[in-house]
């Protein structure tokens, strides 16, 4: 597979993007090189490989999900900079 000029044109049109003529062929180029790089990873005999997600063995550690009490309306707003006593008061951002 190979990436023609009118190729990136076509691309460079949907991202809304311009390109002088000098860039549109060094596109061409670093595309087609980026395809070459691809195909000799295709050709890579990866049959005694084992598949996987990340090359380190991790897995994700996650805590127990428990219930605690929840805290007071007034411990939440206690540290607020404005509140109405019931609720925080934030300043204005939309008219």
């Amino acid at each position: 597979m190979s990436v023609s000029r009118d190729d990136v044109r076509s691309i460079a049109a949907l991202a809304r993007l311009s390109f002088t003529d000098e860039e549109e062929q060094e596109l061409t180029e670093d595309l087609n090189q980026i395809l070459g790089y691809v195909e000799d990873l295709e050709s890579v005999d990866t049959s005694g490989v084992e598949r996987m997600t990340h090359v380190l063995d991790l897995s994700n550690r996650t805590r127990e999900d428990v219930s605690k009490a929840r805290i007071s309306r007034d411990d939440a707003l206690s540290n607020a900079p404005d509140t109405d006593g019931e609720h925080f008061r934030v300043p204005k951002v939309i008219d």
